[in-house]
């Protein structure tokens, strides 16, 4: 991946946090995260997720960016026309119609964290490996 995608990549990162949160205002607190969840009441088979770090590792995407765990995330997404039907997901985070996006997203883990991204644990947002 070039640098250019890199800073790309963080750029709309940036965009969709101004996008989520609005100017000016504070972040919501984490109970207040967990009020826009769409997972509220859907563990997907699975433990519920923590929205309380910056990553999903859920669905291998930014928190604060994640248009399968905050309704407000993914109605700006849907206002602006990036919008998957047949996956339920922001266009540009569906890893299932075009599965480049998820590279994209595991060198913003890389760069912030210096190491391998967690492996995505729900299913229908990614190929699940075997033992995992």
């Amino acid at each position: 991946m070039t640098t250019r995608k890199i800073w790309t990549a963080f750029g709309l990162l940036a965009a969709l946090m101004f996008a989520a949160n609005g100017c000016g205002e504070s972040a919501p607190a984490p109970k207040q995260v967990a009020q826009t969840d769409r997972h509220v009441g859907d563990d997907h088979g699975q433990k519920a997720h923590d929205h309380s770090g910056w990553w999903c590792g859920e669905h291998g995407l930014p928190e604060a960016a994640c248009s399968m765990c905050n309704s407000k995330v993914a109605a700006a997404f849907k206002a602006k026309g990036d919008w998957c039907d047949e996956h339920d997901r922001a266009k540009s985070q569906c890893f299932k119609c075009d599965p480049k996006l998820q590279e994209e997203f595991a060198a913003i883990y890389r760069a912030k964290e210096g190491k391998e991204p967690p492996a995505i644990t729900e299913e229908s947002h990614g190929e699940k490996k075997e033992g995992t």
